[in-house]
């Protein structure tokens, strides 16, 4: 409000506005109340304001006795006048005090009971890739894989089995976040972790490179998108997901990794702005083998099984990158008619996707 009492359009006439603050002075019982928490919540989801971001901080505390005199007349006044400016200006108490940042979600420990709520749809930008994404609130790289308390199993210690689970976070992380590897680079670390005694797994990584097909596709098993096509938006993929691990056959100990990924990217050209998002869930079960009954070599494990569901990672000819789709038209005869959501991670993918191995439409990206 402008110093000679203008109310900057407001459509409140003058003698309701005069009267309004004659009552609040009063006491008057028609004087606007506070907003309840539901309805600064409704406030806070204003358009303009951030999909997901949290209301308005607001301090709670015991309340404060009444008193008289010319101090709490003109603070009432004031109180009464910014409670009236923010009834009739949605958001203004957001703008005032700060929306806050929006708040991290804790590492996941166990499987959701259901899928991430429904952000408002708001297209991704450079400055904000995950603009509208439940991913928003995820962890930053392998921040977002939850691992579980070490504990003796089978053949291995529970100091073993630490750096077990650790070993297996570092394959994830490099067959997965490793820059290098994203822009198209053999995942050389990662694939050092693998057991070379390993032959059927062997053969599948010297054909994959070499000459992909869809029984030998890189991207099965490593997230990597072709640089002279793709580029990254920024430096952070966004991560969520856990580990957990149990005793498996001749007293191994076998680690399951389940961890969903997404990557904000743009075209490689200079310039490129249309951000879009590839998203990507990983089952990894290895085995950490007792060296005395399965030849393997130390601070390596055998690959049991992998599965990967894509969102906008591509549907058509074998590349063996990551290929995302940045004018979203993809061929209807390319679908299969059924539906995804990528963030739900409350089922397993031992049940299986939408998609079920073809091409389906993903609810959200």
């Amino acid at each position: 409000m402008s110093a000679g009492g203008g109310r900057g359009g407001s459509a409140v006439p003058d003698e309701e506005w005069e009267r309004f603050l004659r009552d609040s002075v009063a006491g008057t019982a028609d004087a606007p109340r506070e907003p309840s928490a539901q309805e600064r919540g409704r406030t806070a989801e204003s358009p303009g304001r951030s999909a997901g971001a949290p209301p308005a901080w607001r301090a709670s505390g015991p309340a404060r006795p009444r008193r008289r005199g010319k101090g709490w007349y003109v603070a009432g006044l004031v109180a009464a006048v910014a409670v009236l400016a923010a009834s009739l200006t949605p958001g203004l108490l957001t703008d005032w005090f700060g929306a806050g940042d929006i708040k991290p979600l804790a590492v996941e420990s166990g499987r959701p009971d259901q899928a991430p709520p429904p952000e408002t749809p708001e297209r991704a930008t450079l400055a904000e890739p995950f603009l509208g994404s439940p991913a928003a609130r995820w962890a930053d790289g392998v921040a977002g894989v939850g691992m579980p308390r070490p504990r003796a199993t089978g053949w291995m210690s529970s100091d073993q089995v630490g750096r077990a689970l650790e070993r297996t976070r570092d394959f994830l992380s490099w067959s997965n976040l490793d820059r290098q590897v994203l822009e198209g680079k053999r995942p050389a670390r990662a694939i050092s972790l693998i057991n070379p005694h390993q032959q059927d797994v062997q053969a599948f990584l010297g054909s994959a490179f070499r000459k992909p097909d869809r029984e030998s596709d890189p991207v099965l098993l490593f997230s990597r998108f072709d640089p002279s096509t793709t580029r990254l938006v920024g430096e952070t993929v966004k991560v969520r997901g856990r580990l957990t691990f149990e005793e498996g056959p001749r007293g191994s100990v076998r680690v399951t990794g389940d961890v969903t990924y997404v990557y904000p990217v743009v075209r490689a050209q200079a310039g490129s702005e249309d951000v879009v998002r590839t998203i990507v869930r990983r089952e990894v079960v290895v085995s950490w083998d007792d060296p005395a009954k399965i030849v393997t070599e130390p601070g390596t494990f055998s690959l049991v099984s992998y599965k990967v569901d894509m969102t906008n990672g591509g549907c058509g000819p074998v590349t063996g990158f990551l290929t995302p789709d940045f004018d979203r038209s993809r061929a209807d005869a390319e679908r299969n008619g059924s539906t995804v959501d990528p963030y739900d991670r409350s089922t397993s993918m031992a049940e299986g996707t939408a998609a079920d191995g073809g091409c389906g439409t993903a609810t959200r990206s």
